[in-house]
């Protein structure tokens, strides 16, 4: 028998969850179209070069070869068999990627990809990574309450000053500071105090333009901790909210569904932290996120000591055998041995000397993977579409590969041109109904923006019934790779629905290419929060994407 379903606010009440959240795990499998899915937490999107060669044996020998990389840095494996579980998860244990049983869907934590590697930034956090990993599924439930009542929807970013992941709208995160300190800064609770309440559609854009105060009359708690302590305040904030979450009734799965009344305050975390022998200091004035800076570009990152790393960003954050093999390889062969994946479902290679990562950037491009800051597969995503999702209405990812190519080679024009193409004003209705997506539960970081697991179940579970999996939220509302913070600075970012649901989409404004049928789609420009779209749509032919993409965007 199945939980009751979710319900949604009306708009001045916090949601009251019936059931748990349902994000897939290691352990928790997701049954899709194409098999069962499982999603691999990655903290930080840390991996060692053989960590990341285990992953890649089970995805060919247990799934369908491929791994996609979530906006949270996560892993997904898909195409796999049924009664595999057993065996997945103990390849996972003996590599060191499946810590703790019961912690398996908590560790969600993003963090700066470039950390100690470019001279940016005021830390290294990747030893924070490490460290709130190891305090997530090792703390004492004396201190830290038992941190595996967290939903697979909370989200930690660790920002190493540059302030990259800070926007990208986590419940808790880290900034460092110059003096060696970090600012420890929770999300803000989305109700207002008045009881008035706030769109829960545009929380998330609302609290990145209006600073510390989230836009309503409910402050987020800012602290400044030392930086050893930093790591360990992360995990007592989170047992904060637990607190707060339980004595709310709500059962709420992140920061801003707290009433106000239950809100994650200063007092309160500050109080945890001193119990805890952590000093802290109340920081009421320091700024809420700014505005988002870009991911890493596609290319060669130059660093301290002659040392460089590669960035590349991976076309619809999906990787087949032969691409993850050679990341791996380029991975084990440099002096980090790792590789760390993004929140914008690319993939940093450290540790390189310059001749390396030149040579790493020629053969990672042949094998179809981008390097170069200027390919038109930036900015550009998908959910999963057709075969894996039963609702898609075409295989979504075959026509973006080819609006990609169509643009690369500058045959974009047929749509622009097409007479026949049906301009409606009043096509909202509806694409509206499975629009609805909040801004900060899909973004890289949230896994919102994460193509979620794109097994068209649903987008997010906050707006439909039932229990179907979670789209892993991402980061929170904000451009896709290569695009700039609004209009006017850069391309929009782009991306296709296979359904109304959208699954996976991008926060901000982005350009929507909703399948209509099997070659058919709808291409619009929506904004920020809003289900209307800011002018008229226009249908086209699959062949004819590129060109009306390339206008909604922009770019011609």
């Amino acid at each position: 028998m199945s939980l009751p379903p979710t319900t949604t606010p009306s708009g001045d009440e916090p949601p009251i969850r019936g059931r748990d959240d349902a994000c897939p795990g290691a352990l928790r499998l997701h049954p899709a179209d194409d098999g069962s899915l499982a999603r691999i937490r990655v903290p930080g999107g840390l991996l060692t070069a053989r960590q990341a060669a285990v992953v890649g044996r089970v995805a060919e020998e247990l799934g369908d070869g491929r791994l996609d990389i979530t906006s949270r840095g996560n892993l997904q494996v898909r195409g796999l068999e049924a009664g595999c579980g057993a065996e997945l998860a103990a390849r996972l244990r003996t590599a060191g990627l499946l810590p703790s049983d019961r912690h398996d869907r908590v560790r969600n934590v993003v963090a700066s990809p470039l950390s100690g590697l470019d001279g940016e930034g005021y830390a290294d956090v990747t030893g924070w990574v490490r460290e709130l990993d190891a305090v997530l599924c090792g703390g004492t439930p004396a201190e830290h309450g038992e941190l595996s009542g967290l939903s697979g929807r909370f989200l930690f970013a660790l920002d190493d000053g540059r302030g990259d992941v800070a926007t990208l709208g986590a419940d808790v995160t880290l900034i460092a500071t110059p003096d060696g300190g970090a600012l420890l800064r929770m999300a803000a609770t989305a109700c207002r105090a008045d009881g008035a309440g706030a769109d829960r559609r545009v929380v998330a854009d609302d609290v990145a333009q209006r600073g510390a105060g989230g836009g309503g009359d409910t402050p987020r708690a800012v602290l400044w901790v030392r930086g050893g302590d930093a790591p360990r305040a992360a995990a007592l904030a989170a047992a904060e909210f637990l607190t707060r979450a339980r004595e709310s009734g709500t059962r709420a799965w992140r920061v801003r569904e707290l009433p106000a009344q239950h809100a994650v305050t200063t007092e309160g975390v500050a109080a945890r932290l001193a119990a805890a022998g952590i000093d802290a200091v109340p920081q009421p004035d320091a700024p809420g996120p700014q505005t988002p800076q870009p991911p890493p570009a596609p290319g060669l990152v130059t660093g301290p000591e002659g040392r460089h790393a590669v960035s590349v960003a991976v076309p619809l954050g999906r990787a087949d055998a032969d691409q993850w093999r050679l990341l791996t390889a380029l991975a084990s062969r440099s002096g980090a041995d790792e590789l760390r994946m993004t929140p914008w479902r690319g993939v940093v290679l450290p540790g390189l000397s310059p001749d390396d990562a030149r040579d790493a950037c020629s053969a990672l491009s042949e094998a179809g993977l981008v390097t170069a800051p200027d390919s038109p597969w930036l900015g550009v995503g998908a959910c999963t579409g057709r075969p894996g999702c039963a609702k898609s209405l075409a295989d979504v990812r075959a026509d973006t590969a080819r609006m990609v190519a169509d643009t690369e080679r500058g045959a974009g024009g047929t749509a622009r041109g097409a007479a026949g193409a049906k301009r409606r004003a009043g096509s909202t209705a509806r694409g509206a109904a499975g629009a609805e997506r909040v801004a900060g539960d899909t973004a890289p970081g949230d896994d919102r923006n994460e193509p979620g697991p794109g097994t068209g179940t649903g987008p997010d579970p906050d707006l439909v019934p039932g229990p179907g999996p979670d789209p892993e939220p991402g980061p929170e509302p904000g451009p896709g790779p290569g695009t700039g913070p609004g209009p006017g600075t850069a391309p929009l970012p782009v991306y296709v629905s296979g359904c109304e649901r959208r699954c996976g989409h991008p926060g901000g404004r982005w350009v929507d290419a909703l399948a209509t049928g099997d070659a058919g789609y709808r291409v619009a420009v929506r904004g920020a929060g809003r289900d209307t779209p800011e002018a008229d749509s226009v249908d086209v032919t699959a062949e004819q994407l590129a060109g009306a993409v390339a206008a909604a965007r922009g770019t011609t």
